[in-house]
């Protein structure tokens, strides 16, 4: 292209600098494009294009590149002319399909708080979490918004995982996410000759269309429905969780040494001196964090240890890319999908006993009223002198002189002094005003042929507290320390309730005669004062998880929102960098802190979403396996009845958490007394019209199991009768 036309036509490009920044061979920036289509007044060709803007024949494929991408970014739509349309002259909103299992689904906008209904009719165009444009087209019968689907940005589903089912000779694939509602065609010579129920990973080779279905190739055969461990694989593929290690991330962790090298001292205090612990539960294998206590004064020194995976994972390097993609490791009964290859995650990284290991140092001064004087952050080499179990340094707290703290005579001391420091930190923590809900969690115990024997509470005891203590002050620490480098990062915020859901708590409070303090902008202590005056009373349970279920979800952002549940202005993670990505991100941060530079891994925003969205992605799975394992559980138990809780009320029915299994199902609406009943979603209550039955969030019932569908991972009851 000649020096003249550029001065003409790309001169007049208001973003040319940051475009010759970026390219040798600038193109228009997008905002110029749009600009010159506007100008237009009228839709047109890639070709017309082309002269508007003078784009050499060397540039039309790279120009076509750019053009691809603001279509698939909701900029601009190409017709079946081949016209070039500006997406904001066309009135269509962009957004990702989210489908339901009854074959209808929403469009749940980019910008916008309302979702769009789309019919069954629309929903057979696309698949759940593909991207699209939709022309709003009023409301349904319901006074639902509704939309169209006038064009398909991306699709988003190219493999899934279902099971086979054959009919009349005719292959098909019922996808395990049942937000798909679409079976996918197999041809026969594409079906790897697997066998009807067996569950399959199927490609698609054809995305679905208005008047045809899906079809796909299956590409592996997972075995039967119920073969040990087939849940977590088939909650692996339905949650596209990275669960394999490249080649390539296999090569660069083999290269890493076995054990700290003398170079790698450098520039780091030694510790190794200080009696530092771990204290994780039974099956632990990746150790991040150790600590240790002493007096200083009437105070204390607390010192957390926590393992220096910053100095192994390089910035964008391939281990680094690994570790990004899947945000976290994902826990499941009987098998762990860590964040990072076993050689760091439970070796080179894990704070193991006796043997050195890289660390970074949170060290704080605490008074005895739990306020933090001073903290500092060092890189540091240490030692770990024991690895404990929760139960064993339980133990240790609560009988001194038994037998594990026999073993151990020379660390007992320290236990007991770090116990002492977090009845400090607790006592800190109710004058903040931090909510604390009692919540049980299960642990399942399966017998020697990987069968579930029994679903147990999970005990939480002194140690387990004492350690939360500790971490969630080296967090704290950590997010005032790069507050005060100015230093960007992904907080890990928690947001108070919205006023939609304020409101609804409130009014349901009022039907028990209480009040929730704040007006419209309470603190975490006016839901801890509640959560006072409900605790002795019969319907606490039910008080407490509506209250619980008021609460936002906490996520990670680099706006520092503050953490409403913790009552903390300012909060991160710095303590899990084995196992949570913005962890590593927050000691990279620290480090840059440290040497007067500064920190800067991209999109603080797009980072924040990401590592969310794997915590997300993470928990549907673990659910998703745990459900299944819960029904599997129970199928041999049809005919048997059960006192319980109802843990959820719905306008089609009554949800029961049975006493003792630790198990949930659902009484369908049509299972209740012969009347019509009406939902109050403020009481949380179904209302019989005529009889006057009432069924309430926390009321006891009794019912039967009659169904377990282990398909759908579902568990339906009835209610039972007085003698059963």
């Amino acid at each position: 292209m000649s020096n003249n036309k550029v001065s003409k036509i790309r001169n007049l490009d208001p973003h040319i600098e940051r475009e010759k920044e970026l390219y040798e061979y600038p193109l228009p920036s997008r905002e110029f494009i749009l600009k010159i289509l506007n100008e237009q007044g009228a839709p047109v060709t890639e070709l017309a294009l082309h002269g508007l803007l003078e784009i050499e024949q060397e540039e039309k494929e790279v120009f076509s590149r750019r053009l691809s991408a603001m279509m698939r970014q909701g900029q601009i739509m190409c017709n079946r002319k081949g016209y070039i349309y500006v997406v904001e002259k066309l009135d269509l909103i962009k957004g990702k399909v989210q489908g339901h299992a009854d074959g209808f689904g929403f469009l749940i906008p980019d910008d916008d708080p309302t979702d769009l209904f789309l019919s069954p009719k629309e929903m057979r165009k696309v698949l759940h979490g593909d991207i699209v444009m939709v022309r709003d087209v009023g409301t349904d019968r319901r006074g639902r918004r509704e939309g169209t689907i006038v064009e398909i940005l991306e699709r988003v589903v190219s493999q899934l995982v279902g099971r086979l089912h054959i009919e009349y000779g005719i292959l098909s694939v019922t996808a395990e996410n049942k937000r798909i509602s679409q079976d996918i065609l197999v041809p026969k010579e594409e079906s790897m000759n697997a066998r009807a129920g067996q569950v399959v990973t199927v490609e698609l080779i054809q995305q679905p269309r208005k008047n045809s279905q899906p079809i796909g190739r299956i590409v592996e055969i997972l075995g039967d429905y119920t073969a040990p461990g087939m849940e977590i694989e088939i909650a692996l593929r339905k949650h596209d969780l990275p669960y394999k290690f490249t080649r390539e991330v296999e090569k660069c962790s083999a290269k890493l040494p076995k054990k700290v090298l003398k170079k790698d001292l450098s520039g780091r205090e030694n510790i190794c001196h200080l009696p530092l612990v771990t204290i994780d539960g039974e099956t632990a294998r990746d150790f991040d964090d150790a600590v240790y206590c002493e007096r200083e004064g009437k105070g204390y020194k607390l010192y957390v240890a926590i393992a220096d995976v910053s100095h192994y994972v390089r910035p964008s390097d391939v281990l680094d890319q690994e570790a990004l993609n899947r945000g976290n490791s994902v826990y499941f009964p009987r098998r762990v999908i860590p964040m990072l290859p076993e050689a760091l995650s439970n070796g080179l990284c894990s704070l193991n006993p006796d043997v050195e290991r890289l660390c970074m140092v949170c060290e704080i001064s605490i008074d005895i009223d739990g306020y933090f004087n001073s903290y500092r952050f060092y890189p540091a080499v240490m030692r770990s002198h024991v690895r404990f179990t929760y139960n064993q340094a339980a133990e240790i707290i609560s009988n001194p002189k038994g037998e594990v703290a026999k073993q151990h005579a020379n660390i007992v001391q320290h236990i007991q002094l770090l116990y002492k420091l977090y009845k400090v930190l607790l006592r800190a923590r109710k004058r903040r005003g931090a909510i604390d809900f009692e919540t049980i969690e299960t642990q399942m115990i399966f017998n020697d042929l990987d069968k579930i024997e029994q679903i147990l509470p999970v005990q939480r005891n002194d140690a387990h507290r004492l350690i939360e203590e500790c971490m969630l002050a080296a967090n704290v620490c950590a997010s005032g320390f790069l507050q005060e480098h100015k230093q960007p990062t992904v907080y890990r915020i928690h947001e108070g309730p919205t006023l939609e859901k304020l409101d609804a708590l409130r009014n349901f409070l009022k039907e028990f005669g209480l009040q929730l303090g704040g007006e419209s902008d309470p603190h975490a202590k006016d839901y801890v004062k509640t959560l006072e005056k409900i605790k002795d009373r019969p319907d606490a349970q039910l008080l407490q998880t509506v209250m619980l279920r008021s609460l936002r979800q906490a996520v990670y952002s680099p706006d520092n929102t503050g953490h409403f549940g913790l009552a903390y202005e300012s909060y991160t993670h710095f303590t899990s960098p084995i196992r949570r990505y913005p962890d590593l991100l927050v000691h990279r941060a620290i480090k840059a802190a440290l040497n007067g530079t500064t920190y800067s891994p991209g999109n603080w925003h797009e980072l924040g979403k990401h590592c969310s969205q794997t915590e997300r992605r993470a928990d549907e799975a673990g659910r998703d396996v745990e459900s299944w394992l819960k029904c599997f559980y129970m199928q041999d138990r049809i005919g048997e009845c059960f006192g319980g809780v109802i843990s959820g009320v719905t306008g089609f029915g009554l949800f029961v958490a049975l006493d003792g299994v630790y198990v949930e199902g659902l009484v369908h609406i049509s299972e209740l007394a012969k009347d019509y009943f009406h939902f109050d979603s403020v009481k949380h209550m179904l209302i019989g019209e005529r009889g006057g039955g009432r069924y309430r969030l926390g009321d006891r019932m009794r019912v039967k199991i009659v169904r377990v569908d282990l398909e759908n991972s579902k568990i339906d009851f009835i209610p039972a009768g007085k003698n059963e």
